[in-house]
């Protein structure tokens, strides 16, 4: 039977790229909004005549954004922000991560390649401490949605 349970202490998330690893994932400081992926646009275009007939249009891209959010206190910005300054400095390095996010207990799996950081993040410092989102583009993402079940993927 699959589990109806779903923790964040399950997620595991990992960015690997030419100037360095770090983990995102649980462990990492993550701030309560996590990990979230986006696709940049549509995948399909309906198009509908002047006699009502209908056409879709099938889009090949498979762009988006992946945020990440972190605690201000998660030592995993010093990490990010090393390697975003290495990636920046470097034409060569630039957008050649790769972020990878499991759900071990659900069977999820996420693989984002080609990603690149989008900018340095926002700061803020204030009375209370806040969190850091760390933005990537990311050339292709491939979705597997789980069962439930555990599974090995990727």
């Amino acid at each position: 039977m699959a589990s109806a349970t779903y923790s964040f202490l399950s997620a595991l998330a990992e960015l690997v790229g030419p100037n360095g690893r770090v983990s995102l994932g649980n462990g990492a400081g993550a701030a309560e909004e996590g990990i979230t992926i986006a696709q940049t646009e549509d995948r399909d275009t309906m198009t509908i005549g002047a006699d009502g007939s209908g056409m879709h249009s099938l889009h090949a891209g498979k762009s988006g954004q992946v945020t990440v959010r972190l605690l201000k206190t998660s030592p995993t910005n010093a990490i990010l922000m090393t390697i975003a300054n290495a990636d920046f400095a470097s034409p060569a390095n630039h957008g050649q991560n790769t972020i990878l996010i499991r759900d071990v207990q659900r069977g999820d799996a996420v693989a984002c390649s080609f990603c690149a950081f989008r900018r340095v993040p926002d700061l803020s410092y204030a009375k209370v401490g806040n969190t850091v989102e760390w933005t990537f583009n990311s050339v292709s993402i491939d979705y597997i949605l789980g069962t439930g079940t555990p599974a090995a993927v990727f």
